[in-house]
C-alpha cells in the first residue's frame, strides 16, 4: 500500500538521520529498490547489494526502520510546526521539485519552503557577492539585478548581508521574482535584520532551506547551501568577492554543475574585487559590464529578444554635461562640480532631475553614480 505524504516524510527523515546513511546513499537505495515501500519491506541481505552500504549501515537501517512511528514522534511534530508556520516541504521525487536541482551532484532530498516556486523560476540567475560591498559594488548589483528582472529572470541569492540583500531588495522593488536559499531552518531568520526582506521574498517568490525547523545558522551550513543557489540557476553572477569569500564557493559549485559563471571586474587594488578578477583572469568567468553580456548567453534557450533601445530622455545642457561626467564608480558632489565647472548647488539641482529621470542614483555622503 502506497505511503501517505506524512508517512513518506517520516520515512525519509528517519533514513536521512540513520548513521551511515546520508542523502547520496538514500538515493542509491531508492535507485536499487525503486520505492520507499520496497526499502521498508526488504530483507537485510538485500541491502548488501547496494553500493556503499556496509554491515554497520545495514544494522542501523534495520534499527531505524523498526522504530518508525507514523502516529507520533519528532518527525510528526516537525510537520505540525511546518503547518503552523505556513510552510511546507517537497522531496526529490515530487513532480514539483525544481528541475534544475535534480541534475546536480548531491541534490537535497528534502526542501522546506515558504512562498511558491513557479515553473518560470527555472529561468533564473544567481547573484552573489561580498557582505561588505563598495559603492561601486552596490551600484552594479542594483543596476544588473534591475535589468535582469526586466528580462523576466528570477534572481536567486542567499539572503546574506551585502550583495545578496541588495539583489533580493532590487528584485522585490522591481516587482520581479526572487528566491532565497538559507543556511538555517525556516523559523530562524539570519541575519535577524533581514526579517522584513525575508517576508518580502516569500511574497515575491520562495525561501528554500534543506535544514529542518530550529536549525541554527551554523558556519558549516552556508558553504553547503551554496550548491543549491548555483544548482537552481542557469548561471551565477559574482559582484565583488574576496578570493576566500563564500561567493567563490558558489562559483566553484556552478562550474562543477556545468553552469555559466559571470563576474564583474573591479580595481586590482580593491580586496573586494580580487575573487572576481581572478576568475576572469583564469577564464573561469565571463567578464560582465552590462546585463546584455549575461543575456546573450541565454538568448536562444530563453527566447529573449535582442536588447531594446531605451526611450530617449531629453536632457538640458547642464544635465547632459553632468551625466557625461559620471560613471558606475561613485563620484562626490564636489568632484562633479569641479569637473563640469558649476557650483555645488547648481549640480545638486540637476542631479536631482537626473535621478527623477532614472539616470542617476545617489548614495550616502553625496556620492552619485550613472545608471
Amino acid at each position: 500500500m502506497p505511503l501517505s505524504r506524512t508517512e513518506k516524510y517520516v520515512v525519509i527523515r528517519s533514513l536521512l538521520e540513520t548513521e551511515g546513511i546520508g542523502a547520496r546513499k538514500l538515493l542509491a537505495l531508492l535507485s536499487f529498490f525503486g520505492s520507499l515501500e520496497k526499502i521498508l519491506s526488504s530483507d537485510s541481505k538485500d541491502f548488501y547489494l547496494v553500493n556503499g552500504i556496509n554491515k554497520v549501515a545495514v544494522g542501523n537501517l534495520k534499527k531505524s526502520i523498526g522504530s518508525i512511528n507514523f502516529a507520533s514522534g519528532k518527525f510528526v511534530e516537525e510537520l505540525k510546526r511546518l503547518n503552523e508556520l505556513g510552510a511546507d516541504f517537497i522531496d526529490f521525487w515530487d513532480n514539483d521539485y525544481p528541475e534544475p536541482l535534480k541534475n546536480i551532484y548531491s541534490p537535497p532530498i528534502l526542501l522546506y519552503y515558504l512562498g511558491k516556486y513557479r515553473k518560470e523560476d527555472k529561468n533564473s540567475i544567481a547573484v552573489v557577492g561580498t557582505r561588505t560591498p563598495t559603492h561601486y559594488g552596490r551600484a552594479m548589483a542594483e543596476k544588473l539585478t534591475f535589468d535582469l528582472c526586466d528580462n523576466r529572470l528570477t534572481i536567486v541569492s542567499g539572503l546574506a548581508r551585502g550583495i545578496d540583500s541588495i539583489a533580493h531588495q532590487t528584485a522585490v522593488k522591481k516587482g520581479g521574482r526572487t528566491i532565497a536559499v538559507i543556511g538555517s531552518g525556516l523559523d530562524v531568520v539570519y541575519p535577524p535584520e533581514n526579517k522584513g526582506l525575508f517576508e518580502s521574498v516569500v511574497q515575491r517568490g520562495v525561501v528554500f532551506s534543506e535544514y529542518p525547523l530550529g536549525t541554527k545558522p551554523d558556519a558549516q551550513n552556508f558553504p553547503r547551501r551554496n550548491r543549491i543557489i548555483s544548482g537552481l540557476s542557469l548561471g551565477t553572477l559574482l559582484i565583488e568577492t574576496r578570493i576566500k569569500g563564500g561567493a567563490m564557493h558558489t562559483a566553484a559549485y556552478a562550474l562543477d554543475q556545468n553552469r555559466e559563471v559571470f563576474a564583474i571586474p573591479g580595481k586590482i587594488t580593491s580586496p573586494q574585487s580580487e575573487g572576481c578578477n581572478l576568475l576572469i583572469k583564469k577564464g573561469e568567468a565571463k567578464l560582465v559590464q552590462t546585463a546584455e553580456d549575461i543575456l546573450e548567453e541565454f538568448r536562444l534557450k530563453l527566447n529573449i529578444p535582442s536588447q531594446k533601445q531605451k526611450p530617449r530622455v531629453e536632457l538640458n545642457i547642464f544635465e547632459n554635461k553632468i551625466f557625461d561626467s559620471l560613471s558606475a564608480e561613485p563620484m562626490h558632489i564636489d568632484k562633479i562640480a569641479e569637473s563640469v565647472g558649476l557650483s555645488t548647488s547648481e549640480c545638486l539641482v540637476n542631479l536631482l532631475s537626473l535621478e527623477f529621470k532614472g539616470l542617476v542614483k545617489q548614495y550616502p555622503g553625496k556620492y552619485f553614480v550613472r545608471l
